[in-house]
């Protein structure tokens, strides 16, 4: 393979690498969910997550039988977590409580207005020395759905655990290059 090298693959590759498992969610819960801990606790049982990709839409435009593709508006698609449930279900219930603080299970009724159910998320991706290096920020973040929790005899050695799908407004990147400790 004539120009391959190794060694120049190698220094192209900033600190080895990044790793997918160097990653922390922030999910500030709002009052209105009465979620207590589940702020501190959803940092560590947010099993995971993702760093959002980008679309634009195209717009198309008719012009002598071809198209003329044109940038249209920028779309965000939903966000997916996977939570490990812990026997005070605190991550669970905060955000059940925060979803029927924007629809009721029984009344077409919501406590508060749209500041009062919206947050700024926050994925930190950190490198191997524990420096930021990446903040991806989730701005008027509020949960649309909570999966099941699967139960079954037959299932042993394992953790609970269940996904939740987030709308947002948009996100924004922050670069890091912090210590965490």
């Amino acid at each position: 393979m004539p120009g391959f090298s190794i060694n120049e693959f190698r220094s192209q590759l900033t600190g080895a690498g990044a790793r997918p498992n160097l990653f922390e969610v922030t999910v500030p819960f709002p009052g209105i969910s009465n979620a207590g801990e589940s702020a501190q606790k959803m940092k560590f049982m947010c099993k995971s997550a993702s760093i959002p990709g980008g679309d634009i839409a195209p717009v198309e435009v008719p012009y002598f039988g071809r198209q003329i593709k044109l940038a249209g508006n920028r779309t965000f698609a939903e966000w997916a977590t996977t939570v490990i449930n812990d026997e005070d279900f605190a991550i669970h219930s905060g955000i059940v409580n925060w979803m029927d603080a924007i629809q009721s299970h029984t009344q077409s009724l919501r406590r508060g207005g749209v500041n009062d159910y919206q947050v700024d998320a926050i994925v930190t991706q950190y490198g191997k020395t524990g420096v930021n290096i990446k903040e991806i920020n989730f701005i008027n973040l509020w949960p649309s759905s909570v999966a099941a929790i699967e139960l079954g005899w037959d299932t042993n050695d394992a953790l609970e655990e269940f996904a939740v799908t987030w709308q947002y407004d948009y996100w924004t990147i922050t670069d890091g290059r912090t210590a965490t400790n």
